[in-house]
């Protein structure tokens, strides 16, 4: 019988490793303390999402999400709490469309549960009502991203 031989690929190849995981910055605000505290209204929260990635070295990468939260209360800044959640991932083996989709989609989505906490906590320490941020889709953020950067990329005709 004649042996199988299969070819590698190099998905075959790919690696992704999550090496740490850490709060790079975090700040939390309360401009009008204490007299905030005494207003009455229906609170508006504003979030704000971005993400960063820095090369540390070869296939390594260092994904920083910030997540802004903004809260008003009778156009009054309640609170403004801003939280960095970092890590350094090993990325190889993927071409560079990969593993910049890895990058901006898999990366965050690990660390946004460490952001989420420390942002309740943030909030809740301030003495505010407990605060919990939805999920969100970083493969439709990545996918809107990418459709914008290719109708930007198309002439006009």
């Amino acid at each position: 019988m004649a042996d199988e031989i299969t070819q590698a690929t190099p998905a075959d190849n790919a690696q992704l490793s999550l090496q740490k995981v850490y709060v790079k910055d975090a700040s939390f605000e309360v401009p009008g303390a204490p007299q905030i505290f005494q207003e009455q209204g229906q609170p508006q929260i504003q979030l704000n999402l971005q993400q960063q990635v820095g090369v540390l070295g070869e296939n390594v990468y260092e994904v920083v999400l910030t997540v802004t939260v903004t809260c008003k209360l009778a156009e009054k800044t309640a609170y403004l709490a801003e939280v960095q959640q970092a890590g350094v991932f090993g990325v190889a083996g993927f071409d560079q469309s990969n593993r910049d989709m890895v990058l901006a989609t898999f990366c965050p989505n690990v660390l946004f549960p460490y952001a989420r906490t420390t942002v309740a906590n943030l909030i809740q320490d301030g003495g505010f009502p407990p605060f919990l941020l939805q999920p969100i889709n970083f493969e439709a953020l990545y996918a809107e991203q990418m459709r914008r950067h290719a109708e930007g990329a198309t002439p006009n005709a």
